[in-house]
């Protein structure tokens, strides 16, 4: 072809999520792949109602080009709203984006250079991975346990741009940190001279308990005069609707101006129209009404699929003895799933499409050094009773998977 690209779109690759989320719509199929909030949780006569009165009170200024950082009362609102969990931020320091991933894309044009070394989780968000990946990074995976990432895998990651981690039932992992840990993690990092960007799509979906203060709070924003060892950011998509595509980034001053600049230059603003809406859903407290709703819904969904797995994977053992090891998450939209040894996910799934299920393999969200015995379920699109039958086909392809590995031989015993 005529065309040359840049070195940058070589490392530009399709979403393995949305390429299984095209074989989902093939009728019969349960999805359990998908990081789709359930859109029977949508508010959609508050939508109604809000846009009704944007149009009727401020209908050419909605509709008008606006202020690149964002709608000034909602800017107000999130920095509120933040100082409310203990993440104190000036409203002046909240950039409003078209989604949570255009902030990533945001983070990625400023801080990355070609060859820069960027921390992350392993897993950790494919979007965040695909966000970066352009600026030409070198990711560099912090090793976790059960709990998280380790802190003295972070201190380890010293001169690595900043270290990107999901501290809120984390995408793919579904695991919370819990406060000691957070707390190491802040602290290893500042030993360390590493920034962090923190990513928090789901902290308001909590089932059990309220996670703690965000790592941001104790990393520091910079609004009280200090040079801010954090970005915090945020999401409207999972408490309101993703189709709104609005998200926000909270810095530092001393880098807010050229995330600002980044954000002009990528696409003006973020639709003014959007933005007057959502604060006027929100600007009463309707979110403080509305997320219990949609805790509800989930925890029974999540109730669901930990009893669907426990029937029907729970019994299934490798032939080195090994089994399906999971953790029941405290919130968000996902579990996350190790197979017996042996096992590849990825090549499974055409499998259990046959079967009328559909996953997502966990090798697409490492860094390096891929796991193929992973995979990711969501439960918050299915019924319990569509959990079950999914989650019970997966048990079947599964077994039928352990039957033909080869038998493990005993190890040789020298004479």
């Amino acid at each position: 072809m005529p065309w040359t690209l840049a070195r940058r779109a070589e490392r530009l690759n399709p979403s393995t999520i949305r390429e299984i989320l095209k074989i989902t719509e093939q009728p019969g199929i349960v999805s359990l792949a998908g990081g789709l909030p359930s859109a029977d949780t949508f508010p959609v006569e508050r939508v109604a109602e809000a846009t009704a009165r944007v149009l009727r009170d401020t209908p050419r200024e909605a509709l008008q080009y606006a202020a690149s950082e964002g709608y000034g009362p909602l800017r107000e609102w999130v920095a509120a709203e933040l100082a409310a969990q203990g993440l104190r931020a000036d409203a002046s320091q909240v950039l409003i984006t078209t989604g949570s991933q255009q902030g990533l894309d945001l983070v990625g044009k400023v801080l990355i250079d070609p060859g820069s070394v960027v921390a992350v989780e392993s897993p950790t968000y494919l979007g965040a991975l695909q966000a970066f990946a352009p600026y030409e990074p070198v990711f560099a995976a912090i090793e976790g346990d059960d709990e998280g990432p380790l802190p003295p895998s972070l201190a380890a990651r010293r001169g690595a741009r900043f270290a990107y981690l999901l501290p809120n039932f984390q995408n793919p992992g579904g695991r919370c940190l819990g406060a000691a840990r957070r707390l190491a993690l802040v602290q290893a990092a500042a030993a360390a001279g590493l920034p962090i960007v923190e990513d928090n799509p789901y902290g308001d979906l909590w089932f059990d308990e309220p996670p703690p203060p965000p790592l941001a709070a104790t990393a520091g924003l910079g609004g009280d005069g200090s040079d801010g060892g954090a970005i915090y950011l945020g999401s409207f998509s999972k408490v309101l609707a993703p189709g709104l595509r609005l998200g926000y980034v909270v810095a530092p001053k001393a880098l807010y101006p050229k995330l600002l600049q980044a954000k002009q230059a990528a696409d003006l603003h973020t639709p003014g129209f959007n933005q007057r809406i959502v604060h006027e859903v929100v600007k009463s407290g309707f979110l403080h009404e509305h997320v219990p709703t949609i805790r509800a819904r989930y925890r029974a969904q999540r109730d669901a699929m930990q009893a669907a797995l426990q029937r029907h994977l729970a019994p299934l053992t490798g032939a080195d003895g090994s089994r399906c090891r999971w953790t029941m998450p405290g919130g968000g939209m996902f579990f996350w799933v190790e197979l017996p040894s042996g096992l590849d996910a990825t090549a499974m799934l055409p499998r259990a499409v046959a079967a009328g299920m559909a996953y997502v393999p966990g090798a697409t969200f490492f860094p390096e050094a891929p796991r193929t015995n992973t995979l990711r379920l969501s439960f918050v699109t299915a019924s319990p009773a569509q959990i079950e039958t999914a989650v019970a086909a997966l048990g079947g392809v599964l077994a039928q998977a352990l039957h033909e590995l080869p038998a493990v031989r005993p190890a040789a015993v020298s004479a």
